[in-house]
């Protein structure tokens, strides 16, 4: 098995961001954000402002009806998708079939952030899974419903996963204890049942490729571990691969964009106590200090 190499600035350098070198948003990438549901609007928030701050730009949200204007309102750079709602507060069946058919008109498409697990969350994996997607990224629910779906994921172009321990568990069928003992060996088994690279988030993140080859990410700090900031690190990756890059080089930078902007907010707030909503914000300053084409 191949060794876990440190994702440090010089390690990215060998994976270099697509340069910005056009003032027209039509070259910099669209992006559609799956998002929110009637209890966690702020989801699809988050993860849209993440992706727009990271480069991406046009940026589609398709969220439900009733929080669509709300949402729109909170993003205005955004365009809003408006979804049937199911009566749990997640998007309809009718309306994961809707979704599915938009995807293809994408660069990139995140799917998940604060988004309900049901059926519609099933079916909605599997035609994402299906569409031959060159840049899809799943996050939360979405991840509970990939073990009845592992086949198409494994026929599919490499996927990007998300998961915390609790679903990675849910993903490879061990107990939450192992995941925390053993992150590193768990994302190995997921990426290699799913086809997919995959995020082991933690204190310590992996990075783990289908081939076992592996990243870890020792930065950020534990202001990290609030409310929505995974649905930030979604955000700014979609708004990676949306603008090109690959699958690796859009994760590799996603997961230390995300980390060095929380070791920034950690100097300027404190090591807690700062809100997913403001990591976003250190990104530009980030990718202009280390990408000069930026």
């Amino acid at each position: 098995m191949s060794r876990c190499l440190a994702l440090t600035l010089a390690e990215l350098k060998r994976h270099p961001l697509p340069p910005v070198e056009a003032a027209d948003k039509d070259v910099h990438g669209r992006l559609l954000v799956i998002a929110g549901s009637s209890q966690t609007p702020g989801s699809a928030v988050m993860a849209a402002t993440a992706a727009l701050r990271a480069g991406c730009g046009k940026v589609s949200i398709a969220t439900v009806e009733p929080m669509a204007p709300h949402i729109a309102m909170a993003v205005p750079e955004a365009l809003l998708i408006a979804l049937p709602m199911g009566r749990d507060g997640g998007i309809s069946r009718v309306a994961a079939d809707q979704v599915a058919d938009y995807a293809a008109e994408y660069d990139a498409v995140v799917a998940w952030p604060g988004m309900k697990q049901g059926k519609p969350c099933s079916l909605l994996a599997r035609r994402l899974l299906e569409a031959g997607l060159e840049r899809l990224a799943l996050d939360a629910a979405m991840l509970y419903a990939l073990p009845a779906h592992d086949g198409p994921a494994r026929s599919a172009p490499m996927p990007v996963l998300l998961p915390h321990d609790r679903e990675m568990a849910a993903l490879i069928g061990c107990d939450e204890e192992e995941v925390e003992r053993s992150p590193l060996s768990c994302g190995r088994r997921c990426a290699e049942r799913y086809g997919a690279l995959v995020l082991a988030k933690g204190a310590q993140s992996h990075i783990v490729m289908p081939d076992g080859r592996a990243w870890k990410y020792e930065g950020g700090g534990p202001g990290l571990g609030v409310s929505g900031s995974g649905d930030t690190l979604a955000g700014i990756l979609g708004g990676l691969l949306a603008r090109g890059a690959d699958p690796l080089t859009a994760l590799l930078w996603a997961v230390w964009l995300h980390g060095e902007a929380g070791a920034k907010l950690a100097k300027k707030v404190g090591r807690i106590g700062f809100l997913a909503r403001e990591i976003s914000a250190e990104v530009p300053a980030l990718l202009e200090k280390t990408q000069p084409s930026f």
